[in-house]
């Protein structure tokens, strides 16, 4: 997979789905109100939260498993090479659905945060959505609900202070393109998607999770 993703790495550096949106507004508002100053961007792909959080004057750390990413620290969210509390907040964006072991990529960043975990990635759309995914790039693991999320994160020892939903449109054909799904596999994603495809669009949705470290900062094993 790595290799796969160090060869899409320009198009998520310049794809305008990942650049911008309120999800990423969103995290660098969260990450400012709670007045912190170091992160870890895990699996930065593009490097779009790395860059946003160091316009915000924030010292950030990017990682990927991806070289071709040019990330910071070359690793895989399952371990992260990092002492516990090395970071006031760690941030993963749009990636999460791509971990092989979300639990343990979870159990990982709230190890090596000291006070703020952000979560923000695609939410479970049902399994017909999930068929699509992963015919359209097959190094999707799979989108994960609320509850799910929820769950992941109290049990790394995580409060879950707020969360939000958003609807995120993205332009269909680019979004095929990034992940090389053409011909008949690129008919079927979109028979799949349903409604979800309006216009020159593919409209999917989004959660993002703020989480406060527990009181003491242990970390359930």
């Amino acid at each position: 997979m790595t290799d796969i993703w160090s060869e899409r790495a320009e198009q998520y550096r310049t794809s305008d789905a990942h650049r911008e949106g309120p999800d990423l507004d969103l995290v660098v508002e969260w990450a400012t109100a709670a007045g912190v100053r170091t992160a870890l961007d895990v699996a930065t792909g593009g490097g779009h939260v790395a860059r946003r959080l160091r316009e915000a004057g924030l010292e950030v750390v990017s990682s990927d498993p991806a070289p071709g990413m040019s990330p910071d620290v070359v690793c895989r969210a399952e371990h992260l090479p990092f002492a516990d509390g090395s970071f006031d907040l760690v941030v993963t964006r749009v990636a999460a659905h791509h971990f092989e072991d979300v639990r343990q990529s979870v159990r990982e960043m709230a190890r090596v945060a000291s006070k703020l975990v952000i979560v923000v990635d695609n939410c479970f759309m049902g399994e017909e959505i999930e068929e699509a995914e992963k015919l359209r790039d097959p190094s999707h693991v799979r989108n994960y609900g609320a509850e799910e999320w929820r769950a992941f994160c109290e049990a790394a020892g995580l409060n879950v202070e707020e969360y939000r939903f958003f609807e995120k449109p993205i332009l269909l054909q680019p979004w095929l393109d990034r992940c090389g799904c053409e011909g008949d596999d690129a008919v079927r994603v979109v028979e799949l998607l349903g409604d979800r495809v309006q216009g020159t669009n593919v409209v999917l949705d989004r959660i993002a999770l703020c989480c406060l470290k527990s009181k003491g900062g242990a970390v359930p094993a």
